[in-house]
């Protein structure tokens, strides 16, 4: 982890993203809206996400790679784990219903789960960002209101703990000769 990703609004991780992460971008999770604009815009905002990386300090990226790699708690498995087996329980149950029940009961709930905007984060586009990359080298460490353990202490506040299923499937009794799935 600790990477900047750049995904679309049409895949499971970016709508994920988009559900339980405030401000992605700030996190180095770059989400191009293919749903509702058109190939051309996506293009376009493509290209503006690109070039806005290009453009930040070292500093900055510094930052936003530690935000990415903190992201590493909620895109563990001991967390994902949970949606992917009811995801796996639903669809043996609907596939397979003679051989797998699987009581009705809505999906694993993350409401009121999401990871706020990083404190350090400007409302608005700072003016004190570079207009290069070239001066990463050379820039002074002026940004003090950054401090990283206490950002990264709140993120993992947010973070919900794992719940267990309730309703797991049940499988029906095999006949003689039926092999398991």
């Amino acid at each position: 982890m600790g990477i900047p990703s750049v995904t679309t609004n049409l895949s499971g991780f970016g709508c994920f993203m988009q559900e339980h992460v405030a401000d992605p971008a700030a996190y180095g999770i770059y989400i191009v809206d293919r749903q509702f604009r058109s190939p051309d815009e996506s293009c376009n905002q493509l290209t503006q996400f690109l070039y806005a990386f290009c453009q930040q300090s070292r500093r900055q990226r510094i930052v936003q790679r530690n935000r990415t790699e903190r992201l590493s708690d909620l895109l563990d498995w001991r967390y994902l784990g949970r949606y992917y087996m009811h995801a796996r329980h639903l669809a043996l149950s609907r596939t397979f219903p003679e051989k797998f029940e699987m009581e009705p009961n809505a999906p694993p709930k993350t409401e009121g789960f999401c990871y706020p905007r990083p404190s350090s984060v400007p409302p608005s586009p700072s003016v004190s960002q570079h207009n290069s990359p070239h001066q990463s080298d050379e820039e002074v460490e002026d940004d003090e209101r950054y401090d990283e353990e206490e950002e990264a202490e709140r993120d993992r506040q947010n973070i919900k703990s794992p719940f267990s299923f309730t309703a797991m499937p049940t499988r029906k009794k095999k006949q003689h000769g039926e092999y398991r799935n």
